[in-house]
């Protein structure tokens, strides 16, 4: 799962692997009134919460295109719904745990697990009032496979169902907006009344988990393609009212009148209204929820606290300060935060080594809070999805000797006279925002010590990932961050560096790792699995693929009117669907 460039998380508990594998298988003035009680386990109905955000816009809003922890997090919560969903709870470990939503179940495997069946509940309306069917989820998971409009998105529904591939290794099946090779798709995605049949190309244990990913429900007449975003079809709580994109956009979510807690006992849906305000200074957004006051009493930030008013908030990266206890929160999330390098532009593997060895992590993660964001990162697989991490030795003795953590110009130098090419001159690809001005200063800086040039291009953090996924636009290299969409790496090392994982930004081919994926992608041994995944990971950093900076932290505040202000840690992310007004 991307990392927004504006500091959107998802979070997975230490140790959490084991536990799902088993499910599996199984202070200011008020300026509006909260209204009467009458939620559940404190919640009050009424009001609006309002989400203030650096962002100009979402990355995505479509359901088969979103793929920020944030967002998934925000839209599951008002818009969408899926088969199954992550439970609601304080405690990381449940919080990882599936739960029914749409269906009656966690779906029903066959003996070898490739092939899931689930049944849907029944009662879920679209807001104009027709009924959710078998069909609509049908058609919304096969809209991830015209990959020319429907991009950016998760691609498990192309790795995992039983489709043929062409002679260049794409499917066969090129989505419904062409209907080329539909049967194919019919064959592998079957209706049967409420009940929907999953073909698998080989067993998937923990397929359900990956029905949270794009595998949301779509009705086919509703379907405008690329600008299904701009206003989707909600079947949720809430429904889209306005979105105006820019400084100074907004949008508004409003009841779906359609829509009854009778059947979806899932989300809470507290608030009457969500309030989106788009393009504001990240600053500004903290100094507004530290006062606390007006309809701010009422607001939380979707990017994290900013390093120069960390300290104000937060005793240490952990704990919040006395003023601030049960409205600011801190914790992990999965994300490994890295530079990737495009290979089809910078080939020579020796000059890849040299952009890593070049660069000063240490200041990257001082600019960024330092012992509040994290620790310094070996790879892509980060600790705390539990069995697949392994220290890579990237930075003890995998290039032929120790680098620091400040970087080594002179080694890097060494290595660019091993290459027998000249130091390139480099652009970097970045989110802009203050922050990221300055660390991309410092990468500039760095590398230059060792002979590089390097100019740096910063893009509007809601267009990055539009403009990195144009080859005609993005350059050699740019700022990324990847996490475990479930505890497994099958869903951190296929997305990164194979081109049909979908994730691919540094452009990898290379048929013997292609081979290394299928192999432990289909082992069953699970322990055997890992060691697989953790092996895949050293080969990647060995070719500098990506350069790894940190193992990520997050703090977030809220204002003194919202509840319940926690880490979730099935998205690292806000609780949305149990959030509302206090009075």
């Amino acid at each position: 799962m991307v990392r927004s460039n504006a500091r959107v998380y998802r979070a997975l508990a230490l140790g959490v692997a084991a536990a799902l594998m088993l499910a599996a298988c199984g202070g200011g003035t008020s300026s509006q009134s909260a209204g009467s009680s009458s939620g559940t386990a404190g919640g009050q109905k009424g009001g609006t919460i309002y989400l203030l955000t650096h962002n100009e816009q979402f990355d995505q809003v479509d359901p088969q295109r979103a793929y920020t922890g944030e967002d998934l997090a925000f839209f599951g919560a008002t818009i969408y719904r899926s088969l199954v969903a992550y439970k609601y709870s304080t405690d990381p470990l449940e919080a990882t745990t599936l739960v029914p939503d749409l269906a009656t179940d966690l779906g029903t495997p066959n003996a070898t697990a490739d092939e899931w069946k689930f049944t849907l509940a029944g009662g879920a309306k679209w807001e104009d009032g027709s009924d959710v069917t078998c069909e609509d989820i049908k058609y919304g998971v096969s809209r991830t496979f015209a990959t020319d409009v429907i991009n950016q998105g998760p691609t498990y529904q192309i790795a995992y169902l039983d489709i043929p591939t062409d002679e260049d290794g794409s499917s066969s099946y090129k989505g419904p907006y062409t209907k080329k090779g539909q049967a194919d798709y019919d064959k592998a995605v079957t209706c049967d009344g409420d009940t929907i049949t999953f073909k698998l190309k080989h067993p998937v244990a923990d397929f359900n988990f990956t029905t949270t990913l794009g595998f949301s429900p779509v009705p086919e007449a509703k379907d405008t393609g690329e600008n299904y975003g701009l206003k989707p079809v909600s079947n949720g709580p809430y429904k889209v009212d306005t979105y105006e994109t820019g400084a100074g956009g907004k949008m508004i979510l409003v009841r779906n009148d359609q829509w009854s807690e009778d059947q979806d006992s899932y989300r809470k849906a507290y608030p009457d209204t969500w309030e989106v305000d788009f393009g504001l200074d990240e600053k500004v957004i903290d100094q507004r929820l530290i006062e606390s006051s007006g309809n701010d009493a009422f607001a939380i930030e979707r990017e994290g606290v900013q390093p120069e008013n960390l300290a104000t908030v937060f005793i240490d990266p952990e704990t919040p300060q006395p003023q601030f206890e049960g409205r600011a929160w801190s914790g992990q999330d999965p994300y490994a935060l890295y530079l990737f390098i495009n290979v089809e532009q910078v080939p020579n593997k020796k000059i890849r080594q040299a952009m890593a060895v070049a660069l000063d992590r240490e200041a990257l993660r001082l600019n960024a809070g330092g012992a509040f964001t994290g620790i310094l990162a070996d790879g892509v697989i980060k600790p705390n999805i539990g069995a697949d991490y392994a220290e890579s030795g990237m930075w003890t003795d995998m290039f032929g000797q120790a680098v620091p953590d400040t970087g080594d110009p002179e080694f890097a130098k060494q290595l660019i006279q091993e290459s027998g090419e000249a130091a390139p001159s480099l652009t970097y690809d970045y989110g802009q925002s203050p922050v990221a001005d300055q660390a991309a200063a410092i990468i500039k800086s760095s590398l230059e010590k060792a002979g590089f040039k390097v100019t740096p291009n910063p893009i509007e953090a809601g267009a990055y990932y539009s403009i990195v996924f144009d080859p005609d636009k993005k350059h050699e290299f740019g700022s990324g961050g990847w996490g475990a969409d479930w505890p497994n790496a099958s869903t951190v090392i296929p997305p990164l560096f194979s081109h049909q994982g979908g994730w691919d930004l540094s452009e990898v081919e290379d048929k013997s790792f292609n081979e290394g994926i299928a192999d432990a992608a289909t082992e069953l041994d699970r322990a055997a699995q890992a060691t697989k995944w953790q092996d895949l990971n050293k080969i990647a950093m060995e070719n500098a693929w990506v350069i790894p900076t940190r193992f990520e932290l997050q703090q977030r505040l809220a204002g003194t009117g919202v509840q319940p202000v926690y880490a979730w840690e099935a998205y690292g992310s806000w609780p949305y669907g149990e959030m509302y007004v206090t009075q």
